[in-house]
């Protein structure tokens, strides 16, 4: 067996887990794409509460897709393949659309909507943002674009530049899973992010964890230096929340407080019978 594998190897077919994994990205592909044509996208909504107990900050849009059997599929599921591609690209448009739609269907809404670093040089994804702001600039008001510490940090300068410009028009920016790379310190500085939301493996038991706390305060600190708005994400306990609370976060966003969820407290209630 190991001789065969050896000549699988050496044919340039990989070893057995690399060709498994070759299967299981072009099925993941093949998903996404027929999904996309057959329309089966939506957002997962989940709140981000204020951690002075003043209720709800805004909702974060999570996209979700539905399979041939109408299972919903979360983006952590197929995101990873996809997103070197153009249907990564294809994705984040249809994100901010349906975004676009929740905000313009409900003026009380405040909404973040993640995007990916390399939509800024995608024609459809800045079309779909500029004609928002040229038609309903008090929509785009409400707007949060969440950008992922990695993906910024892959073209820092351009992404620096595109801030810059819609922050003009009243858009808010998010740096989103702080922590989970690499940022450099000199580009952080240079950034224009508003809002900084702390990676959830900090968050994670911070209240008997020494070491998170010990990062958790530094994150903190660091943020606000830059005079941005602190969010911790992936709190799961009264206890996290409780330590972060203490420890000076602006808004906590989790599972004690709410999974993500496809009918929000706005969405239309079916009535018995119905």
């Amino acid at each position: 067996m190991g001789h065969m594998r050896g000549k699988l190897v050496d044919a340039g077919l990989g070893s057995p887990l690399d060709v498994a994994i070759t299967q299981r990205d072009r099925g993941t592909l093949a998903m996404v794409r027929q999904a996309l044509a057959r329309g089966d996208a939506l957002l997962a909504y989940q709140p981000v509460i204020r951690a002075d107990g003043a209720g709800v900050a805004f909702y974060e849009g999570l996209i979700r897709l539905l399979d041939d059997t109408g299972r919903v599929i979360p983006a952590r599921e197929f995101i990873n393949v996809i997103e070197d591609q153009d249907l990564g690209r294809q994705i984040d448009c249809i994100a901010l659309k349906l975004g676009l739609g929740a905000l313009r269907a409900h003026p009380a809404l405040r909404l973040s909507i993640n995007m990916s670093a390399r939509s800024v040089g995608y024609p459809a994804w800045m079309q779909v943002l500029r004609r928002a702001i040229r038609k309903r600039p008090e929509i785009v008001h409400r707007l949060i674009l969440e950008i992922t510490e990695t993906s910024a940090m892959q073209m820092p300068e351009i992404v620096k530049i595109f801030m810059e410009d819609l922050q003009d028009k009243g858009i808010v920016f998010a740096l989103d899973d702080f922590g989970a790379g690499y940022t450099a310190f000199r580009h952080l500085r240079h950034f224009c992010f508003d809002i900084l939301k702390i990676d959830g493996q900090f968050t994670r038991n911070v209240d008997a964890d020494p070491d998170n706390q010990v990062l958790c305060e530094a994150l903190i600190s660091l943020a606000r230096h830059f005079d941005m708005l602190v969010v911790s994400e992936a709190v799961e306990t009264p206890e996290e929340a409780a330590w972060l609370t203490a420890a000076g976060v602006d808004c906590l966003q989790g599972y004690h407080f709410g999974a993500p969820t496809m009918t929000p407290p706005w969405a239309p209630r079916r009535t018995a019978g119905a």
